[in-house]
């Protein structure tokens, strides 16, 4: 049994800098905390972020993506990475830009397949560059499902290590984004035949864990259109690293469950279930409670207190919301209210303590980006290239609309007065 006291202070500094908290630029498609949130906790400096923004107006450059991707591009140092692939998924790319320029400095090649795996029915909503980098000083991380996963150096563009050999049918594409965890780098494979995590030591690529979702599977004799292709078992998630009750936990949504592991070692903690599977938003955490979507179909919000163990369906769910949750795009918590933007042109306000609706207004626009919180102001970016700019609180104040030709499908990146939006097409540095 390992002892309390086995924490060395090498150990708590390595702890230290693996916290998002310690993590400078845009490293996670959600930003260096995984929320949403532009400025560090409990800054009142207002970064200088633009709020108005047109084809011609606060645009520094613009610079077309070959090929199709909807992951969000990260920031390290001088560089952004995003990744891309060819409309066919033969052929996966990491591309590196710099950002003071926008000139695309690598375009390399990773992964190729003669047979790549159909996308179906769901490729107006994904493809096979969805999932988003995720980076730290002199590396960058690239995942593209059971396509491939490498690591890259962020100065040289040489590629560190790869791997391609971990089984998942997505079916309709991959779209799981990687986590960094002090050395470990981890996977999410929610997939029509096998749903598992597995950590790889960020070093070398080699497998650390491996953890099956426990979940039991009774779809077989199910009369749902959805069951036959395993749908029912898909789900497209991004984990969560939170602090509970002083211990890394990673929180973690799936189909049919949600789960809350052991970051470390892969075990798993506690678990709640459902019936809902393909959910896409990223988890919230604040207060000793996980937010999650439960997934595509019935779209709930659960409140979820995330200091059990084992099954707590019936234990541990605060509250739950039932109506007009976004499905694509994840939820994003201020000052105790949590903002959800539809596919339905519906934003939602909704009180995190009780699980009140505050307000739910129609904006227009479907939502698959997520929504960020800066200097004040929430920005909610549509599929039709417009940006709604809302100030928090409980009424509806829209500041203004901007708009940018495309569409987004990929979530925004910031970094110091500048904000880094890609479209269907192209990406663009907004910056007043």
């Amino acid at each position: 049994m390992r002892r309390a006291c086995a924490w060395s202070g090498a150990a708590l500094l390595t702890l230290l800098a693996s916290s998002p908290l310690a993590r400078a630029d845009w490293s996670d498609f959600r930003g260096p905390r995984g929320d949403g949130h532009v400025n560090a906790p409990g800054s009142t400096k207002p970064l200088g972020l633009p709020a108005t923004w047109s084809e011609t107006t606060n645009i520094k450059w613009k610079t077309e993506i070959p090929h199709r991707g909807w992951s969000t591009p990260v920031v390290q140092g001088n560089r952004l990475w995003l990744t891309t692939a060819t409309e066919d998924g033969r052929d996966s790319f990491a591309i590196g830009l710099d950002k003071e320029s926008g000139k695309i400095l690598f375009k390399e090649l990773l992964f190729h397949t003669d047979t790549p795996e159909p996308l179906g029915n769901g490729a107006s909503m994904n493809c096979y560059a969805t999932p988003s980098p995720v980076g730290e000083p002199g590396r960058v991380y690239v995942h593209f499902g059971s396509a491939g996963t490498a690591c890259l150096d962020t100065n040289t563009g040489k590629v560190l290590w790869k791997r391609n050999d971990l089984p998942c049918r997505h079916y309709r594409g991959p779209s799981s984004s990687p986590v960094l965890f002090e050395n470990l780098l981890i996977l999410t494979f929610d997939g029509a035949d096998l749903q598992y995590l597995a950590a790889l030591d960020k070093q070398t690529g080699k497998t650390v864990w491996k953890t099956n979702r426990s979940v039991a599977w009774n779809d077989e004799n199910s009369t749902s259109k959805f069951a036959k292709d395993g749908d029912l078992r898909k789900a497209h998630g991004t984990p969560l690293i939170a602090t509970v009750a002083g211990k890394p936990q990673l929180i973690s949504v799936g189909a049919k469950a949600s789960y809350g592991y052991e970051p470390r070692t892969g075990k798993e903690i506690w678990r709640v279930e459902y019936n809902d599977f393909s959910s896409a938003p990223r988890p919230l955490f604040s207060d000793g409670k996980a937010y999650i979507v439960t997934g595509l179909t019935k779209k709930e919000l659960w409140a979820v207190k995330a200091d059990g163990q084992g099954n707590v369906t019936d234990t541990h769910v605060a509250w739950k919301l039932t109506t007009r949750v976004g499905k694509y795009a994840s939820p994003l918590l201020v000052d105790g209210l949590i903002y959800t933007a539809s596919d339905e042109s519906f934003i939602s306000c909704v009180d995190a303590a009780t699980g009140q609706v505050v307000w739910a207004e129609r904006v227009g626009g479907k939502y698959a980006a997520s929504p960020i919180y800066a200097d004040g102001h929430l920005y909610f970016f549509s599929q039709d290239g417009a940006t709604t700019v809302i100030k928090p609180g409980r009424t509806l104040q829209v500041i203004g609309t901007n708009t940018l030709d495309g569409g987004f499908m990929a979530s925004p990146a910031a970094d110091g007065k500048a904000l880094y939006l890609r479209t269907k097409t192209h990406l663009y540095r907004v910056e007043s």
